[in-house]
């Protein structure tokens, strides 16, 4: 069981460099031996307002196999909310140091990103400093936005075989390229780095240690590059440090209300396993929990987490839902909850984990019984409606563009029915792009109706609006034209 624990809506690991550096070692065997591709971030308090304003970010984060607390705030914001994290793992610190261990363990590693030359330098110096290291592979692409990046880049890297892929875009591009492309690189291990290249290389200089163990790193970086970094590090701390002072609030006045003792009940209706919590749930609770989900995953994929009798759910116990949640999802399965009592609703609205862990209302009323990845394909007068999938993402977005291909054999004229959608990234929209031209191609027309609020951000964000004929709902789209 992973224990984690929710700052403002991101998930982070609460471990230490060795532990972290473990799990990572872990990962690469793991990968080798059945072809899965695990993703590994570094977050600090710039990563978490980030996801705080764009939801394609949120979801990734809230996805990654690994969450390393890569900043002080997040830190000190995770001691204060109830969790044990010894120790800052940066990844400037974790990078050198898995190194070594790639080294030692014949791992090898593809450097992908930073400016032109610096994955060159990075990897000599590398290799300099481990002579058995293995590098597969260095590559400086142009900068570009993620949907306009060179699409040889996968073959390259798959080319290449390596053990490790480190991603130095910088944050939110090198999770997007991630999440976009993680499933065809066959790569086993996959971590975005940011400047780790440049403080490799010495391109950027690091603080003294002093600042680094004080939480001052962001200081001297300011000092460094006033002109690039005074508006974000204003911004991002400044918010970071007021919302969560309302988390912290927030968490405190749930714990101090709460009265009843905890308790957990789990049953069978139908093929869809009830978990009932009762009281307080907090950190201490949790393996208990996961103890009892894992009974109820022998039996089902399809869950319901029944909180009826929930007094208050601490950021520990959030987390352990946001992980199950991401296990429930890998198994093609659903989750829901069930009379979530209106303060634990409101902290979830506040962490925007109200989306993620839906309740069964926005569910239509009932247990979800089939999975959330799919879509559906059927007529609409002359128009042939296909329905979104929940989760619209690299792992959907073939099956999407082969629904969209079926649908266009019967009617060159499709909408896409995105109400039912609560997660749209990088692949959905490049999806998007490949069915607007395909239905141009076949003399007709693609709409897309019933975005949420969340998707229509990210259709925003990529100007993808600007792209796509983009309605209210199902009606005003089979209406006009």
């Amino acid at each position: 069981m992973r224990n984690l624990i929710v700052i403002l809506g991101t998930p982070v690991d609460n471990l230490n460099m060795e532990a972290t550096l473990k799990r990572m070692e872990a990962f690469v065997q793991q990968g080798r031996a059945t072809g899965r591709t695990f993703q590994v971030v570094t977050v600090n308090a710039d990563f978490v307002v980030k996801a705080r304003q764009d939801p394609e970010l949120r979801y990734l984060l809230q996805n990654a196999d690994l969450a390393t607390a890569d900043g002080m705030p997040v830190v000190w914001g995770a001691r204060l909310l109830g969790g044990h994290i010894e120790e800052r793992v940066a990844g400037a610190d974790l990078v050198p140091r898995f190194a070594a261990r790639a080294a030692q363990k014949g791992y090898s590693i593809y450097l992908l990103g930073a400016a032109p030359g610096v994955a060159a330098r990075a990897a000599h110096i590398l290799q300099e400093r481990h002579p058995t290291l293995r590098i597969a592979g260095f590559y400086s692409p142009p900068y570009r936005p993620v949907l306009e990046m060179d699409e040889s880049i996968p073959e390259k890297i798959r080319a290449a075989r390596p053990d490790v892929l480190l991603i130095a875009f910088g944050n939110p591009k090198q999770e997007k390229w991630m999440g976009m492309y993680a499933h065809q690189l066959g790569v086993p291990l996959m971590m975005g780095v940011g400047g780790t290249l440049d403080f490799i290389t010495g391109t950027t200089r690091r603080a003294p240690l002093w600042m680094q163990k004080n939480g001052l790193e962001w200081l001297y970086r300011l000092i460094q590059e006033p002109g690039r970094l005074w508006r974000r590090y204003a911004v991002d701390l400044g918010a970071f440090t007021f919302l969560f002072a309302c988390q912290w609030l927030q968490m405190r006045r749930g714990a101090s209300d709460s009265g009843q003792p905890f308790s957990l009940d789990l049953k069978m209706e139908g093929d869809t396993a009830v978990l009932s919590i009762g009281g307080s749930m907090a950190a201490e609770h949790c393996q208990r929990f996961w103890e009892l989900a894992e009974q109820a995953l022998d039996r089902t994929v399809h869950l319901v987490i029944d909180l009826n009798a929930a007094q208050h759910l601490d950021s520990s116990a959030l987390g352990t839902l946001v992980e199950l949640a991401r296990i429930i999802r890998q198994r093609d399965g659903s989750l829901a909850l069930r009379a979530v009592p209106a303060r634990i609703q409101k902290s979830l609205a506040f962490l925007k984990l109200d989306t993620l862990l839906r309740t069964e209302t926005s569910c239509a009323g009932e247990v979800q019984t089939k999975s959330d990845t799919t879509s559906t394909v059927r007529d609409h007068g002359r128009w042939v409606l296909l329905t979104g999938p929940r989760f619209f993402d690299a792992g959907t977005a073939s099956q999407v563009i082969a629904d969209c291909q079926q649908a266009l054999q019967r009617s060159p004229f499709v909408i896409l029915d995105l109400s039912t959608t609560d997660f749209i990234t990088s692949a959905g929209l490049a999806a998007l792009a490949t069915m607007t031209r395909l239905a141009r191609e076949a003399g007709g027309e693609l709409r897309v109706s019933g975005c949420s609020k969340d998707v229509m951000q990210v259709i925003t964000m990529a100007n993808f609006h600007r792209l796509l004929a983009l309605y209210d709902n199902l009606t005003s789209a089979a209406a006009q034209g």
